[in-house]
């Protein structure tokens, strides 16, 4: 049975110190009373603009999570909090589609989620990715996936319909290829397995998918690269990246009590690969270069997965252009007035 433990969080005056037994951990939804749904990013080593996070928090509990910090801004921890407390946008397609309607926004791709699993299991009830999806295909807005959810299977006949009307593509996050280290370090996400059979389904149903080798951690799963690589591509995966792991704030201190758990006889040596691969230090928040490393050990990491990469049929991408399929829904003489698809011009 799980029990609470957070890291103290700076935006709090007061830290608790537990002078008997943590009790155990159950799940709450908390609402969120936001009247923007669409996170702007500012970051210039990200590909995408816009993201769209119908949750904050996420119960799949990674050990290595870079989102945690920001349940702190709530007034929770990064820690047991973050994966217990879920903080639940329930007016994220309405205010998707009050989005759209603003003539400043020009339909730009948006990736599902930036931050946390859009497809954890609340979504199955809840049902908040699917109607932003919804609403996607109406305006037929590009859309990206990112997720270790076996759910998005349930909304194969939405990803179908961006497909012919707009641009999608669904990576799917798997990052370690045995089970038990999975089940450590990813306590209650679906298998890596589970993850590849969900991708040979959308990709046999023609919905571009990709694998993300996210995160590295060295000394852990490095190996893993090209295994992980082959059996994405068999398949059906036609894209595949990866990034080194980011343990900024309190996220050190959360896996590195964790890893100690789970892997006891090995966390030396991975504390001391990352270290290796970051100049010494735990992690660098620095833009474009805090997803990758660097020193002979990163350099060895690359060029295995370079070379992984080509020899699993991987095709090499210099950026796809994303569409501009954006519309806004209705006819008559309003509709003279909307841009021409590109493919159309």
């Amino acid at each position: 049975m799980r029990v609470v433990t957070n890291p103290p969080n700076p935006f709090e005056s007061r830290h608790r110190e537990l002078l008997e037994p943590a009790p155990s951990v159950r799940l709450e939804l908390y609402e969120d009373a936001t009247r923007e749904i669409l996170s702007r990013n500012e970051s210039p080593d990200l590909p995408f603009r816009w993201s769209l996070n119908p949750y904050r928090g996420c119960v799949h509990g990674c050990l290595y999570c870079y989102a945690r910090p920001t349940h702190e801004y709530w007034g929770f921890g990064a820690g047991t909090d973050f994966e217990s407390k879920i903080i639940v946008k329930r007016d994220a397609p309405a205010l998707l589609r009050k989005a759209f309607e603003k003539r400043s926004w020009k339909g730009e791709l948006i990736v599902f989620s930036g931050n946390t699993d859009c497809y954890q299991p609340m979504e199955a009830s809840l049902s908040l990715t699917r109607s932003c999806l919804e609403v996607c295909a109406e305006y037929r807005n590009p859309v990206g996936v990112i997720t270790k959810g076996i759910l998005v299977l349930r909304d194969l006949d939405l990803l179908r319909q961006l497909r012919r009307a707009a641009w999608v593509r669904v990576y799917f996050s798997v990052p370690f290829a045995d089970e038990e280290v999975a089940r450590k370090v990813e306590p209650h996400a679906p298998t890596s397995r589970k993850r590849f059979e969900a991708m040979a389904r959308l990709s046999d149903a023609g919905i571009p998918t990709g694998l993300s080798i996210s995160p590295i951690i060295p000394g852990l799963n490095d190996q893993d690269i090209p295994e992980l690589l082959d059996r994405a591509k068999g398949a059906g995966a036609t894209d595949a990246m990866a990034t080194l792991v980011r343990l900024s704030g309190p996220v050190e201190q959360v896996f590195l009590e964790r890893m100690g758990r789970a892997f006891p006889d090995r966390l030396a040596k991975i504390t001391r690969r990352i270290q290796d691969v970051r100049g010494g230090a735990m992690t660098d928040g620095a833009f474009f270069t805090r997803h990758h490393g660097a020193g002979p050990y990163w350099a060895m990491i690359e060029r295995l997965f370079e070379v992984a990469k080509r020899k699993a049929g991987f095709p090499d991408r210099d950026g796809e252009t994303v569409p501009g399929t954006f519309r806004r829904p209705g006819g008559g003489q309003a509709a003279l007035f909307q841009p021409v698809p590109e493919e159309q011009a």
